[in-house]
């Protein structure tokens, strides 16, 4: 690394009756990675606006290339060379990969119809993709690219406007652990270019693989600066959240019950000739971990009723029962929290209480008509219950941070009594703080006497969740841990399908 790109000087920035930003100081060198973290509302989103020219600061001086200023605009911004990787990425599907990164400045013919110079437009993206070493070529509709190959787009398109920092907003947070790596070692290789990176995200480790400095953010102020080698997960989280990572997890009251879940010999149809069996039971955490890919999310939809069985039978309390659709599943109480709350769990423009009622909207309605007042009511009592953090119930559920949203997916469920919940990567994209919150939540539940069965790629959440684990591994499972056995070693070796 040289000398300093970059420069933050006592940023701040106030709205009307809240502090944003706090005189935040830090700065970037030429070819440096900083990992920018801290929880939902502890500035990060309102700083990267300020130097991307969206939002004026209050105060301070932002130095680039040793030249001062009060404020950036956005076109300021982008001549100096600062790009953004946004994690809801920005491409057009039916266009290729050529088209979208050069969006508005494609090469013309010359001539009156100006039209696209095909030839040139691709010899202008060649060194791109070489550059990134990608496995695709400039003509490849993004519509058929996977979400790790449109993250590279988008830093092929910042890069395509001579980016010499490039901001990476939770670019992993959708990826599998290959996907991850991959992106990671992209990284690596701007950061060898000489391209700065600041790389935000809550998955702590990251930050630990592939960060030079780590400067994490709360409540609007820089409260640690940390070199490569003092990166720690639980030096992050300590800074964060002002506690240790330990009190995030709760143990168990009481041992748990009877078996509520029994699954037998169950076939899905990713893994048609491997078979699954497992019980869970009642007031039990059971944490369902493996590597991507080795079907636990598919033998959550098998049970759910989303996908076929194709084979083997599921028990209720003892019961044989068929699931062919997800509403015998929710008559039965078994429950689904999914990956992907934005797409599977929610709807986005629907109010916080419309959500909620969904699922069972005969309890909510006089005839034909749906009773907005009873909608209301429970919404409200769930908003007190699970802490979701909003004034108003009315509120479009796309508006609230990612934890929220995670609340409201299971105040939706919690209003019907559940009697198995299956959590999908329940913590993915949410902060701290709202993490604990979840876990609190599940742990009350499971000391209510509800089974619960756990899907999380986040070691240290499974290890610390958890009260017993299932390892899954190319779709069978590879082994049980109790809790005396809980350790990374263990549930790796069974993760890649070894014995413990």
């Amino acid at each position: 690394m040289s000398e300093r790109f970059l420069e933050l000087i006592d940023i701040s920035k106030i709205y009307p009756g809240v502090t944003a930003l706090d005189r935040v100081s830090f700065s970037v060198s030429r070819g440096e990675v900083i990992g920018l973290v801290g929880e939902n509302g502890a500035g990060k989103s309102t700083l990267m606006r300020v130097l991307g020219g969206v939002t004026e600061p209050s105060g301070g001086t932002i130095r680039i290339d040793g030249v001062a200023r009060a404020s950036l605009t956005v076109a300021e911004a982008i001549k100096a060379g600062i790009a953004f990787v946004h994690q809801e990425l920005n491409l057009f599907d039916n266009l290729d990969v050529a088209g979208n990164i050069f969006i508005g400045r494609e090469p013309l013919h010359a001539g009156p119809l100006k039209l696209i110079d095909r030839k040139r437009l691709r010899a202008q993206v060649r060194p791109l993709l070489e550059r990134l070493a990608v496995d695709f070529e400039a003509d490849r509709l993004v519509a058929e690219l996977s979400l790790a190959q449109r993250q590279l787009v988008e830093i092929m398109k910042a890069l395509s406007l001579d980016a010499r920092l490039v901001i990476m907003d939770e670019p992993t947070s959708s990826l599998t652990l290959t996907e991850t790596d991959r992106l990671l070692q992209v990284i690596d290789g701007l950061k060898a270019q000489g391209v700065s990176v600041i790389f935000i995200t809550h998955r702590l480790n990251e930050v630990k693989r592939c960060a030079d400095r780590a400067v994490v953010l709360r409540d609007g102020r820089v409260v640690g600066a940390l070199a490569r080698e003092a990166i720690a997960p639980a030096t992050l989280i300590r800074l964060m959240i002002g506690r240790d990572l330990k009190s995030l997890y709760i143990p168990p009251a009481s041992p748990p019950g009877d078996r509520v879940l029994d699954i037998v010999e169950v076939r899905t149809a990713t893994y048609p000739d491997r078979a699954v069996s497992l019980s869970v039971r009642r007031g039990e955490i059971l944490g369902l971990a493996g590597l991507v890919g080795s079907g636990r999310t598919e033998l959550a939809r098998a049970v759910f009723g989303i996908d076929p069985l194709r084979g083997g039978s599921i028990r209720l309390e003892g019961e044989p029962i068929r699931i062919a659709e997800p509403s015998a599943a929710i008559e039965r109480g078994i429950y689904l929290v999914p990956e992907d709350r934005k797409r599977s769990g929610l709807l986005l423009d629907f109010s916080i209480a419309e959500n909620i009622s969904l699922p069972d909207l005969a309890s909510y309605a006089r005839g034909m008509l749906v009773q907005t007042a009873a909608e209301v009511q429970n919404a409200r009592r769930q908003r007190e219950r699970l802490n979701i953090r909003t004034p108003d119930v009315m509120t479009a559920v796309g508006t609230l941070s990612g934890g929220n949203q995670q609340k409201v997916v299971l105040a939706k469920w919690l209003s019907m009594r559940p009697r198995l919940l299956i959590f999908d990567e329940p913590t993915r994209g949410i902060d701290v703080g709202a993490k604990q919150d979840i876990y609190q939540l599940l742990r009350r539940l499971a000391d209510a006497g509800v089974a619960i069965l756990m899907i999380s790629s986040d070691m240290e959440e499974v290890i610390g969740v958890s009260d017993r684990i299932a390892v899954m591994h190319e779709g069978a499972i590879s082994g049980f841990l109790e809790r005396n056995q809980f350790s990374e070693h263990n549930v790796l070796e069974l993760a890649v399908g070894h014995t413990v």
